[in-house]
Parts: structure tokens; sequence; C-alpha cells
């Protein structure tokens, strides 16, 4: 990951192959319109729209417009940049990374998407 804070990688198992698929599906949804903004609630929390069975990853849409949108990427554990990890104020998907992604590009991700799971076996 690269970011204006500074750069970090990881490579910790966080989807099951199941849990990969609905990625695709997700930026479909999104790319489509079917996706609802998230805000946060009154306390400041942000809930991704799709996590999984590991916390260290989530996503959510922040805006869309009819060619654009902008999707929330949530790291958080293993995930998140060195200079976060063992803060004890870093809840759970609280950190996240903002992607502007045009709704063409969207759907592309999710064929490419698919294409790189098809030699896995779904259950």
């Amino acid at each position: 990951m690269t970011t204006p804070e500074g750069s970090w990688s990881f490579t910790e198992p966080c989807l099951l192959v199941d849990e990969a698929r609905q990625v695709a599906a997700w930026l479909r949804a999104v790319a489509a319109g079917t996706v609802t903004e998230t805000r946060p609630d009154t306390d400041g929390y942000l809930s991704p729209d799709t996590w999984f069975i590991e916390p260290v990853l989530a996503f959510s849409l922040a805006e869309r417009s009819k060619t654009e949108a902008v999707i929330r990427l949530h790291l958080s554990l293993e995930a998140t940049p060195p200079w976060r990890q063992g803060d004890d104020r870093a809840d759970i998907y609280q950190y996240f990374v903002e992607m502007h992604v045009d709704t063409a590009a969207l759907l592309h991700a999710a064929d490419q998407w698919d294409l790189a799971l098809a030699a896995f076996p779904g259950r």
C-alpha cells in the first residue's frame, strides 16, 4: 500500500475463497449503483458494507456518481500500516484508504478478480 502517510505491505491471509468471490459481486453492485453510501454513526464510528471472518480487510462505499465511486478499503490488525500497529486507539475497520474509481474500472476489476479466482474451487 502507498498512501500520503507512507508505504507498507502485508501478506497475511485474510479471505476465504468464497469470501473472495463476494468482493467481485460487491464491486459489481457498486458499479450498478445498488450499494448504499456508508456514513459514520453518531459516535463517529464507520462500519463497512462488506466484511469477512478475519477482521483484517473490509470495504465500504463513501460516494457514488453515475461515472465514479469512492471506495474505502478498511484495513485492521496486521494489515494496518506499521505506524498504527499496536496503537490502542486503532479500532477494527477505522483505518481506511479511499480509492476513486470509475465504474467501468470497477467492472473490469471484478472480471479480473473472478479470473484470478477461477483456479480455486468453491465450496
